[in-house]
């Protein structure tokens, strides 16, 4: 079956995860240079599933949400937040670990692209025409006043994340 929704967004899943690769190549040091254009492309990603795909999917529906997106939209808020504040390397632990389990929630067989790519077949080129037209997510430098870190972590709570025990993990 030709799933052109699912490889746009599995192709930017792993543009996005070559980004943060390359961003901590080396141990000792977070390369902005990658980590800058990650931060911009993941929230232009979730911008994407949120304003376009998942509301298609949502009205092909006959108006009922599809049942995993509330999950997926509280791990879009958690992966927000995290963006916000500057990376370290438990915030990059706890990133990849929601980054894994998300990507996998979405990609899998019967996962979240594989529904909104049945729900949407009649509104595939309209929607891929939509995709291709947003815009990249404007970010403004992280903020490194713990209030925003604190938030972020409440944020990861309403997903289902424990920002300090993902960090202390193994």
């Amino acid at each position: 079956m030709n799933k052109p929704l699912h490889a746009f967004f599995t192709k930017d899943h792993r543009r996005l995860d070559d980004l943060l690769d390359k961003a901590t190549e080396d141990p000792n040091e977070i390369n902005m240079k990658f980590y800058n254009p990650f931060r911009t492309g993941l929230l232009t990603h979730i911008k994407m599933e949120e304003k376009i795909l998942f509301p298609a999917a949502q009205k092909a529906n006959g108006g009922l949400p599809v049942p995993m997106a509330a999950k997926l939209r509280l791990d879009h808020g958690a992966l927000t937040a995290l963006m916000t504040v500057p990376p370290t390397d438990k915030l990059i632990k706890v990133l990849k670990f929601i980054l894994d389990k998300h990507d996998l929630a979405e990609e899998e067989p019967g996962g979240m692209y594989d529904i909104c790519e049945s729900l949407t077949a009649a509104q595939t080129e309209e929607i891929l025409a939509a995709l291709a037209k947003t815009t990249e997510v404007p970010v403004h430098p992280p903020n490194n006043l713990p209030i925003v870190l604190d938030a972020a972590k409440r944020a990861l709570l309403r997903a289902g994340y424990d920002f300090d025990e993902l960090a202390e993990m193994p």
